[in-house]
C-alpha cells in the first residue's frame, strides 16, 4: 500500500524521569517537519561532517542519523558508549573535522574542560538541548569556541525532538538565563493556566504545544494519551496551519 506521512516512523520510550516509561508514537510528517526546519534554518552541504553519537534510545539520535543523509553530508558514527567520554569526543572532533554536533549541557560542561578544544577548528554548529543550558556555558564556549555558533533547543520526545529554538549569539552580558527561544517551522507554544487560558505577559504558565511535530500518542495507552493530548480550545478551523490538538508539557513558562 506504500507510506504516507501519518505512518508511524519510530516509536522511542520516553526516560521514566516522571513516571514508568512509555512508548510515544511519532509519525512520519512530524520527522519531515523537523528534519526540514533544521535544514533551512542552520544549513548542511556535502561539505559537512556531522557526529552521531546519542545512543538510539533518545530522539537526539534521530535527526544525527537522518540529517547528513538528507543533504549528502557526511555521517560520522561514535564508538558505542564513546558519548560518555569527553576526550574521545574532542579527538574525533579534531581528527575526522567534525562540524556540526550535538551536545547535552552537562556534557558540554565537561568538553569545555578539554584543553585539546581549542585546536577543533572546524567546528561550526553546536547544538544543545535535553537540559537547561546556563549562562556560564554559554560565555565559556565564547571562549573556547569562537569560531562556532551555540544553539539552544527545546522540545520533547512527544513533539518530534525540539519545538523551540535560540540562537546563543543573541547573548547579552546581564541576562541571568538562557532562554528556549522561538517556536520552529509549524509549530505553536502556548503558556497557559489551569483553565487553559493564556497568561498575562511576564506570568508563569504551563508550556502547551500544537502543531505539525506532535506525537499520535502513547502506545497501547489511550487513557495517558487523552490526558497528555487534549482539544486545542484556540483552534480554528478555516486556519490550515491550527492544530485540533495541544500537548501538555508540564514545563512551566
Amino acid at each position: 500500500l506504500g507510506l504516507n506521512s501519518n505512518h508511524l516512523a519510530y516509536v522511542i520510550y520516553t526516560s521514566g524521569s516522571t513516571g514508568n516509561p512509555k512508548g510515544v508514537m511519532v509519525e512520519h510528517q512530524a520527522l519531515v517537519n523537523r528534519v526540514n526546519w533544521m535544514h533551512a534554518q542552520y544549513g548542511a552541504s556535502p561539505a559537512d561532517k556531522i557526529l552521531q553519537k546519542t545512543p538510539f534510545s533518545f530522539d537526539v539520535s534521530v535527526w544525527e542519523f537522518v540529517w547528513p543523509l538528507t543533504v549528502g553530508a557526511r555521517l560520522v558514527i561514535a564508538k558505542p558508549e564513546g558519548h560518555k567520554n569527553p576526550e574521545y569526543l574532542v579527538r574525533l572532533i579534531k581528527e575526522e573535522k567534525i562540524t556540526k554536533l550535538h551536545f547535552v549541557p552537562s556534557m558540554l560542561a565537561s568538553i569545555l574542560l578539554q584543553e585539546s578544544l581549542s585546536d577543533c577548528h572546524s567546528l561550526k554548529q553546536v547544538f544543545c538541548s535535553g537540559e537547561a543550558l546556563t549562562v556560564y556555558q554559554v560565555q565559556t564556549f565564547r571562549e573556547s569556541c569562537p569560531q562556532a555558533e551555540l544553539h539552544n533547543l527545546y522540545g520533547p520526545t512527544e513533539a518530534a525532538i525540539d519545538v523551540s529554538y535560540w540562537d546563543c549569539r543573541e547573548y547579552e552580558n546581564g541576562c541571568t538565563s538562557i532562554p528556549i527561544g522561538r517556536p520552529i517551522y509549524n509549530i505553536q507554544l502556548y503558556s497557559l493556566n489551569r483553565q487553559l487560558e493564556s497568561v498575562p505577559h511576564c506570568s508563569a504558565g504551563e508550556l502547551h504545544i500544537g502543531g505539525a511535530g506532535l506525537a499520535r500518542g502513547y502506545l497501547n495507552r489511550p487513557d495517558l494519551t487523552a490526558q497528555m493530548f487534549i482539544d486545542n480550545p484556540f483552534y480554528d478551523k478555516s486556519n490550515p496551519d491550527s492544530s485540533e490538538r495541544l500537548y501538555k508539557t508540564g514545563d512551566l513558562v
